[in-house]
């Protein structure tokens, strides 16, 4: 009887609207919450210092354990340029017909392995570095954006050879090297964005880093990368579905920019149409598309 008077009544727990006025009473949030979209921006903006420096180190790193060090950085892709050149340009002959072969080719070597690189990296953004992820609050797009940094510095030392090799091979310089500029940096939104949709996916599945490689393979291999989409298109043997999808595709265009931008027997003629409203069109679709769907995402990296 003593024990029934002795216990104190029951409180009922307090409601879901009593704990989110009491928590905004006294300035608390939600650990992880994803914030608004404009604040996400704001604090990625705020660590711009970070993504630069981690790409930096990222980069600086990369080849840190092999004897050429940084050379690598130049020599991987015009390895494999030499070899696109003896497989296509030799043996399937893909170099006949079209001008200044050895500047096309490795103009489209270095730009295609800027996209592949990117998007290889961005894949495993979240997935391979759990450990930041999980050990500091930051904003995670940070991570796919300084992988796409890094890839772009690698670029710029490629385009220190590049530029010796058009020389070499008669292009000379001209005004129009100036629209590489606008090229590259369409192409890292680009990037960017493609880079943030696979950091998400990567995320969650991890086994689509293991699938990458083959896809990005076949992108190649329709991007005219060692060979000339114009060329190809102009016999009108070709379905007309065809002809646009082999024009629009954003990494022919951004490589045929470059192409135009650098070499001057890559005529405007050979240009897709409305080439820079395309490449401005897929820089803005998958860099604030992939963004924002990167965003949505926000509160669950490093989780599970």
């Amino acid at each position: 009887m003593s024990q029934v008077l002795d216990t104190p009544p029951h409180t009922p727990a307090p409601a879901d609207d009593d704990l989110a006025a009491l928590a905004a009473r006294h300035g608390l949030s939600v650990s992880g919450a994803r914030p608004s979209l404009p604040e996400y921006v704001r604090q990625l903006w705020a660590r711009r210092h970070f993504i630069t420096a981690f790409a930096t180190a990222k980069l600086t790193a990369q080849y840190s354990q092999a004897k050429l060090g940084q050379l690598w950085q130049v020599m991987t892709p015009l390895l494999n340029a030499a070899v696109y050149y003896f497989i296509f340009g030799v043996l399937l002959g893909t170099k006949h017909g079209v001008p200044d072969y050895v500047p096309f080719l490795v103009t489209g070597v270095f730009v295609w392995t800027f996209t592949q690189s990117s998007i290889m990296a961005g894949t495993r953004a979240i997935s391979g570095n759990l450990g930041l992820v999980r050990a500091l609050h930051f904003p995670r797009a940070a991570l796919p954006i300084s992988f796409c940094l890094q890839q772009l510095q690698q670029l710029l030392f490629s385009m220190a050879a590049l530029v010796v090799i058009l020389l070499g091979f008669g292009v000379p310089v001209a005004p129009s090297w100036v629209l590489a500029v606008p090229a590259l940096v369409l192409q890292f939104m680009f990037n960017a964005g493609v880079s943030m949709v696979m950091a998400r996916w990567g995320a969650k599945t991890p086994d689509i880093a293991q699938l990458m490689p083959f896809v990005l393979r076949t992108w190649m291999y329709v991007s005219g990368v060692m060979w000339s989409i114009d060329k190809l298109t102009a016999k009108d043997h070709l379905p007309h579905l065809v002809t646009v999808v082999l024009e629009t595709n954003p990494a022919a265009v951004y490589i045929d920019l470059m192409r135009f931008a650098l070499i001057d027997s890559f005529h405007a003629a050979q240009l897709p149409p409305h080439v820079w409203a395309t490449a401005l069109g897929w820089a803005l679709l998958a860099g604030v598309g992939g963004f924002i769907y990167f965003w949505k995402a926000e509160e669950t990296y490093g989780r599970g």
